[in-house]
């Protein structure tokens, strides 16, 4: 690679959630994910809410690491209440930002009006909220109505899925751009294998990066691979 290329590269660093869900892990590896967070510079750290607490000991409150608390993850399908009392336990053990699921079950059954209110309940907290929408799962014209949902009830980001669906592709971040239309940022997530795809997705639209795969990234995007 030439260094003209190299240095038309962004840093991912600060568009990186460093994400560690596998509910397989236990308290060493949510220390070596924050810290490896802080030494790369990472946006944030994404973790259940079982290991908040335990990560917020970790990242200093007030400092350049978000701490990212996901919620009803990751299938939504649980009761409002019980939804907005996560979201609520998260935010008091110190959540920076919340990456939501919606109640997608609700949406199949064309109840707008109960989407918006599950969400608006979590944005009403006032941490920033990225509702995760599965874009690979949903047809085109309920994915634009889940779009216009997330944004009135007041979500900062659109994120592309949980992991637990297909792969995000450049055409979902390209997508959800166009629907935003400028009103929420767009999170591109789940399945990030390599650094090309990765900076395929920030070209196009994405202004965050959900993956387990940050070092990787970085150690690829240092070496210039």
């Amino acid at each position: 690679m030439t260094p003209e290329r190299a240095a038309e590269r962004p840093d991912l660093a600060p568009l990186i959630d460093h994400a560690l869900l596998d509910p397989h892990q236990g308290v060493e590896a949510i220390h070596r994910c924050c810290d490896e967070a802080r030494h790369f510079g990472f946006a944030g750290v994404c973790v259940a809410s079982r290991w908040l607490g335990v990560a917020r000991e970790r990242l200093p409150v007030g400092g350049p690491v978000k701490l990212v608390g996901v919620v009803a993850f990751p299938f939504g399908a649980i009761p409002p209440a019980i939804k907005r009392a996560e979201a609520e336990w998260a935010a008091a053990a110190g959540a920076d930002e919340l990456d939501v699921v919606p109640d997608f079950g609700a949406l199949a059954d064309g109840d707008g009006g109960a989407v918006l209110d599950d969400l608006a309940a979590i944005t009403d907290l006032g941490l920033p909220v990225k509702v995760i929408l599965e874009v690979g799962r949903i047809d085109p014209e309920a994915l634009g109505l889940l779009v216009e949902i997330c944004i009135d009830a007041g979500a900062r980001y659109l994120k592309t899925g949980s992991g637990f669906g297909p792969p995000v592709s450049v055409d979902q971040v390209a997508r959800l751009v166009a629907l935003a239309r400028g009103r929420a940022a767009v999170k591109a997530s789940g399945g990030i294998a390599d650094l090309e795809q990765a900076l395929a997705l920030v070209a196009a639209g994405a202004s965050r990066l959900g993956t387990s795969r940050g070092v990787a990234l970085m150690q690829a995007l240092r070496a210039g691979a």
